[in-house]
């Protein structure tokens, strides 16, 4: 009788169950895998109680009215994603994720927004991930942004109404448009005081 035999063993038996702890292994990474990748679509979505694809579509809805109003079509998709995210910040893959894209066109948008002050880096805990959010000011940094671009067309006008004369049909013209946009930044300004400080009236700004 062989050795085998006289253990009780079946021959090729401890074989099999080798492969088939390998086989329970590997269905057990596949599962921890499957629940990461879950977990990032998680993260990167609409949250709990809400509709996905209704979010979706208002991110490309918000993204659209941004491109016109002069934003660039990328960086609005991105900037409207991370708006409308219920943790308040995404890193590139979940962009990447939510929006259909590639890490690349994340990587240029989010680094257009941070230049101009509309998104902000940070570090996640515990990883060598960059996540992105949107400042709690943004809104500010937008009309600073108007108001540079305000500056400079005022400027520019005030030069044409040199050379044109301002007592030219289109000297007046330009002078009436500075006037008006000269008002409307000094308005504004009282406004966005007021709203910082609602206990200050808006003309003592």
């Amino acid at each position: 009788m062989t050795a085998e035999r006289a253990s009780g063993e079946v021959p090729g038996a401890t074989s099999e169950a080798a492969g088939a702890e390998a086989a329970g292994a590997e269905a057990a990474g596949a599962e921890a895998a499957g629940q990461g990748a879950a977990g990032a679509g998680q993260a990167a979505g609409p949250g709990p109680g809400r509709d996905a694809d209704a979010v979706r579509r208002f991110i490309e809805r918000l993204a659209s009215v941004l491109a016109d109003a002069g934003f660039p079509r990328m960086p609005a998709r991105v900037f409207a994603a991370l708006l409308a995210s219920e943790p308040g910040r995404l890193n590139a893959a979940e962009l990447a994720e939510l929006l259909q894209v590639s890490p690349a066109a994340v990587s240029g948008s989010v680094r257009y927004l941070s230049q101009v002050g509309l998104v902000s880096r940070e570090s996640e805990p515990g990883s060598r991930r960059v996540g992105y959010r949107v400042p709690d000011d943004v809104w500010d940094q937008v009309l600073r942004l108007r108001d540079q671009v305000l500056d400079r067309l005022i400027a520019t006008m005030r030069e044409g109404v040199e050379v044109l004369d301002a007592g030219s049909s289109a000297g007046r013209r330009l002078t009436e448009s500075i006037r008006y946009f000269e008002f409307v930044g000094t308005e504004l300004a009282h406004l966005v005081e007021l709203w910082r400080n609602p206990q200050a009236p808006a003309g003592d700004a």
